[in-house]
C-alpha cells in the first residue's frame, strides 16, 4: 500500500507540473516597471525652506519590452544551468472573422526555441509547427479559438492591435494544449511579423523564457544573473504562488497517508509476533529449562522475525507494484490523460522494503526480549 499510494500521489503530482510547465517558463525577463521618479522641480528647488506643491503628477514609461533581446539571451545563455532560451513578443489583440470577434494573445515566436521550451510542436493537431517560417503571413491558434471564430486550415483572419494596426492572416494550424484557458485564446506568430505587427525593431521582445536544469533552484539562478541583466526577473514560483501552494500541500497529504500506512503495518507486525510468544510461551519454558539462555530465545524470534521481515517486504513490493500497474489501466480521460496516473521511483521501493524489514525486526525484538525473561519454573506450575 506505501508503494501504491505514493507511486498514484507521484503520478497525480508529476501530470499536475507536466500540465502547467507546457505553457510556464521558470523564469521570465521582462521589462514592464519602468517608471522614473526624477522630478526635474524638486532638483532644482532643495532648498528645505521651499514649499513645492504638485498636483495631478504623471509617471512616464520611458521604455517598454526589451529592446537589445540578443546581448540579454546570449549572458543567459552562457549559465551552465539553462537548458533553453526563447524569445516572445506578446500582444493583447482582437481576432476578427466576418462579425465575430474575440479579446485575444498574439505571441510571436522563434519556432525552434520555442519548442525546446514548451514542446509546443506536440499539440499542433492540424497543419505543422514549422508553417510558422514557411509562411510569413501564417498564424497558429487555439482550438477553441478557431472554433469560436468559425475559421479551419488555411482560413483568413484579422487582427486588430490596441493601437488600431489591423493586419489580415492565414490559419496555418491549430493547437490543443489541454488548458482551456490558452486554447479558447492565444495563437502564435513568427516573431518577424509579431515584432511588424506591433511596429518594433528587430531585436525586440516583450518577454524572455528560461528553463533551467533544476526548476525548484531558481532563486540561486536569479541570484547569478541579475548583476548582468537591467530587467525584472521574476521565477514561477513568485509569478504562481498557487501552484507552489497545491504542490506543497499534496506533497503534506502524500506523506501523512503514507505514515499511517506505516504506522499500522508496524502494529499489525508487532501483534503477530507478541500473539506467537504467548502461543510458544510454554516451549520457551522447556527451552530455557533444558539449558537454552534468554540470549538464545531472543535469536530464534529475531531470526523468525528476519525472515518474515525478508519475504513480506520481497512480497509487498511485488504486490505494489503489481497494484500499481493494474491501477495505471484504468480509462480516465480527462486534460489529455487516458489512463489514472502513475509515477515510480526508486526510493519509494528502497524504503518501503527497508522499512518493512526494520519494523519486522523491532517488532520481533520486543517480544522476545519479554520471553528471555520468562521463569520457567513458573510457566511449568500454570
Amino acid at each position: 500500500m506505501y508503494i501504491f499510494m505514493n507511486s498514484f500521489m507521484n503520478g497525480v503530482n508529476k501530470t499536475q507540473d507536466d500540465l502547467a510547465f507546457s505553457a510556464l517558463s521558470h523564469i521570465r525577463i521582462y521589462n514592464q516597471d519602468n517608471n522614473r521618479a526624477y522630478n526635474p522641480i524638486e532638483s532644482q528647488f532643495d532648498q528645505s525652506n521651499t514649499v513645492i506643491n504638485i498636483l495631478n503628477r504623471k509617471n512616464m514609461q520611458y521604455t517598454t519590452g526589451i529592446k537589445n533581446s540578443t546581448s540579454i539571451v546570449l549572458s543567459v545563455e552562457k549559465q551552465a544551468d539553462v537548458v533553453a532560451v526563447a524569445r516572445q513578443v506578446n500582444s493583447n489583440v482582437f481576432f476578427r472573422s466576418g462579425s465575430k470577434k474575440v479579446n485575444g494573445i498574439i505571441s510571436g515566436v522563434e519556432l525552434k526555441s520555442e519548442d525546446e521550451l514548451f514542446n509546443t510542436s506536440a499539440t499542433i493537431i492540424e497543419g505543422e509547427w514549422n508553417n510558422l517560417m514557411t509562411y510569413k503571413t501564417g498564424i497558429i491558434m487555439g482550438k477553441l479559438l478557431a472554433e469560436n471564430l468559425g475559421v479551419q486550415l488555411n482560413n483568413s483572419v484579422n487582427v486588430l492591435t490596441a493601437d488600431g494596426v489591423s493586419k489580415n492572416y492565414m490559419v496555418v494550424g491549430i493547437f490543443e494544449s489541454n488548458l482551456k484557458t490558452m486554447d479558447e485564446s492565444k495563437a502564435y506568430l513568427n516573431i518577424t511579423a509579431a515584432r511588424q505587427l506591433v511596429g518594433e525593431n528587430s531585436d525586440y521582445a516583450s518577454d524572455i523564457l528560461v528553463n533551467i536544469k533544476d526548476r525548484d533552484n531558481t532563486a540561486k539562478f536569479i541570484q547569478k544573473i541579475t548583476s548582468v541583466i537591467p530587467y525584472q526577473i521574476e521565477s514561477w514560483q513568485v509569478a504562481n504562488e498557487q501552484l507552489v501552494a497545491g504542490s506543497e500541500l499534496r506533497n503534506i497529504i502524500a506523506v501523512a497517508v503514507s505514515l499511517t500506512i506505516l504506522l499500522v503495518a508496524g502494529f499489525g507486525i508487532y501483534n503477530i509476533m507478541n500473539m506467537t510468544i504467548n502461543e510458544k510461551i510454554k516451549e520457551i519454558a522447556i527451552l530455557k529449562a533444558t539449558g537454552f539462555s534468554g540470549h538464545d530465545i531472543m535469536a530464534i524470534f529475531l531470526t523468525q522475525a528476519t525472515v518474515i521481515g525478508l519475504l513480506g517486504a520481497l512480497v509487498g513490493v511485488i504486490m505494489g507494484y503489481a497494484m500499481s500497474l493494474l491501477i495505471n489501466l484504468v480509462p480516465f480521460t480527462i486534460a489529455g490523460l487516458e489512463t489514472l496516473p502513475i509515477f515510480f521511483r526508486l526510493e519509494d521501493f528502497l524504503l518501503a522494503a527497508v522499512f518493512g524489514i526494520l519494523t519486522t525486526l523491532i517488532a520481533g525484538y520486543l517480544p522476545s526480549r519479554k520471553a528471555s525473561k520468562i521463569d520457567p519454573v513458573i510457566i511449568i506450575r500454570g
